[in-house]
């Protein structure tokens, strides 16, 4: 049998891989469905002036930053989102983040940019997390640093993150960044792969028919690989065929 040698490199970038980059999306929807996104204390202590008590009163204030924003209003929006971040609200960090990295403040400022990201980010916001480690990643804090982006992903993925695990299982599998570590790779790919990604389900399943950084197991090549094919991915389905006929014949099944 000649084994698939689907890389990671060449897994994760299928279309349901999600880019890692800093985007013009000011959070908005963090605020309506993703809460965890922001550090609990932050969201259940602040208080903004005139907008009402806790949580609730800064992301009226934030939304309503936001639609400044929208209507082109950029610095009303930058005044509102300062007033926020000073207050210690993450989201209004990054997103004044993102207004200087959009030169849509005078004077703009990368550095302002990177410490404000700086501060969302060691304050839990996965969202700042992703954009430093995009940062580093294109070389626009002066050069390109896959290692200076990797504590960044590393953090994201330790919160769950799923993109962010498959990024790190890669920078360990292709010594981006960091030294070479098959066994590292896996255990992240591994951590994904629970988590209901299938080009990591993939990932797991080639890796443990090859042996790459584990030891060659066929059963679990089977495993994952029906997994990835219950979810709908066709390379994956094939490769189950063939090892059920593999295993079958050296178990000497009729």
């Amino acid at each position: 049998m000649q084994p698939d040698h689907a890389t990671p490199a060449r897994r994760a970038s299928k279309p349901n891989r999600r880019s890692h980059r800093v985007r013009r999306v000011l959070v908005l929807l963090v605020l309506a469905g993703s809460q965890a996104a922001i550090a609990a204390p932050a969201a259940a202590t602040l208080a903004t002036p005139g907008a009402g008590n806790g949580a609730a009163g800064s992301a009226s204030a934030l939304i309503a930053a936001v639609i400044e924003h929208r209507a082109g209003h950029f610095d009303k929006a930058a005044r509102a989102f300062d007033e926020l971040a000073r207050a210690g609200l993450p989201a209004a960090m990054h997103n004044l983040a993102v207004m200087h990295l959009g030169g849509e403040v005078t004077p703009s400022s990368v550095e302002t940019a990177r410490g404000l990201l700086e501060q969302a980010a060691e304050a839990g916001f996965i969202t700042s997390q992703l954009a430093l480690a995009e940062l580093h990643e294109s070389g626009r804090l002066g050069r390109r640093d896959p290692a200076g982006a990797l504590p960044w992903l590393r953090r994201a993925a330790d919160a769950g993150h799923v993109d962010s695990q498959v990024a790190v299982g890669t920078a360990y599998y292709l010594g981006r960044g960091i030294a070479r570590d098959e066994s590292q790779a896996l255990d992240w790919y591994r951590k994904a792969a629970r988590a209901g990604d299938v080009g990591a389900q993939y990932l797991v399943a080639s890796m443990y028919e090859t042996g790459l950084g584990v030891a060659v197991d066929l059963r679990l090549a089977r495993y994952w690989y029906d997994v990835a094919a219950h979810l709908g991915d066709p390379a994956a389905r094939g490769k189950r065929d063939q090892l059920d006929r593999q295993l079958s014949t050296a178990t000497g099944a009729p």
